[in-house]
């Protein structure tokens, strides 16, 4: 998801949990390096500090539990542009995975439009292998115009991207199981590419489809996606699963079969007041404020248990103040352990 709430179809910095016995893992935007912060701005400063820290989330969400680390696929800021530095998703996704030992690492979401299929399925069998098995890609139908048409792209309306979206995936999931990959669709062809390797994980890398488009984006799901990622309070969430139940149904598909996730900001805070305080101005009349985690660690968990409640299995979150890594720390230690546990850390990042 992004700031406004829309999902291209994941988010900015977030980290990902399951629920209980599940995972919580962390959203991350963009990962920034200190050189690359200053040779951006010149000496750096607090730019250069900034990006220090950036470069250290990922890191610090595989030390402390967190399941996955996922990264927006976004050229600028959003929803309004501006001269931040913003890094490209996928150069940015290698070396999330060359920095991290465990972490399961994904796009929340990767824009259909942004790139040939058959490409993006070979830069994706790359990765898994270099994460050693570690991928999931994210993907959606893409929804910024100024992006677009920044980058010199077409910006087709919304029934074309998603039928553009139907017919990448089927084109990735052939590159991925296909010697040689044959797919003959109305906006891509591919006539006998050969993608070796194809990546670690079997059958083939997992494909999350991101947004809860009812008609279009949730039935592709169903047909082609190993999970799904919609957003929105409960009611809305329970909501988009029951449609998510009926496409299944209609096509076939063990709708259990299909990995289950949200996407929301989160807040903690030592109480709800401070919590509450943390949550930006901007965001507070925006759709994305409807489902977001804002309290105390008592008040985070008891939302947690709803959502799994309704079926969730995992929930990506948004943390506005991620480049301070105690709050990841903080979130880790009290809404992720069993209780009367604690959580530990088994590696120690460089």
């Amino acid at each position: 998801m992004h700031p406004g709430g829309q999902a291209c179809s994941y988010e900015g910095e977030a980290i990902s949990s399951r629920i209980r016995r599940s995972e919580r893992g962390v959203y991350v935007s963009t990962i920034w390096s200190l050189p690359a912060a200053r040779l951006e701005h010149g000496t750096g400063g607090h730019q250069g500090l900034r990006g220090s820290l950036r470069g250290k989330v990922a890191q610090t969400a595989d030390e402390v539990g967190f399941a996955s680390a996922w990264l927006v696929d976004h050229f600028h800021t959003t929803p309004r542009p501006s001269q931040e530095v913003t890094f490209e998703c996928w150069t940015t996704t290698a070396a999330v995975a060359r920095d991290t030992r465990r972490i399961r690492i994904g796009q929340t979401v990767t824009c259909t439009g942004y790139r040939n299929p058959a490409l993006l399925a070979k830069m994706a069998s790359t990765v898994d292998v270099l994460s050693q098995g570690r991928l999931t890609l994210g993907i959606g139908a893409g929804w910024h115009e100024h992006e677009y048409r920044g980058y010199g792209y077409d910006f087709p309306d919304t029934a074309e991207r998603l039928r553009r979206l139907g017919e990448a995936v089927q084109v990735i999931l052939a590159m991925w199981t296909q010697e040689e990959a044959v797919f003959e669709g109305r906006y891509y062809q591919v006539r006998g590419a050969i993608n070796q390797p194809k990546g670690v994980q079997q059958p083939h890398i997992p494909i999350l489809i991101g947004g809860g488009g009812e008609k279009v984006t949730l039935k592709l799901v169903a047909q082609y996606a190993d999970a799904c990622n919609v957003f929105g309070d409960e009611e809305t969430i329970k909501h988009k699963f029951a449609v998510l139940k009926a496409h299944c149904e209609a096509v076939g598909r063990d709708y259990e079969s299909i990995h289950r996730t949200a996407g929301a900001f989160c807040c903690i805070g030592e109480t709800d007041e401070q919590a509450r305080a943390k949550f930006p101005a901007a965001l507070l009349d925006r759709p994305v404020a409807a489902g977001a985690l804002i309290g105390s660690p008592e008040t985070i968990r008891e939302r947690l248990a709803k959502l799994e409640g309704i079926g969730v299995q995992e929930i990506i979150l948004g943390f506005p103040d991620i480049l301070h890594l105690d709050t990841l720390r903080f979130f880790a230690r009290e809404c992720m352990a069993e209780t009367g546990e604690r959580l530990t850390n088994e590696t120690t990042m460089a």
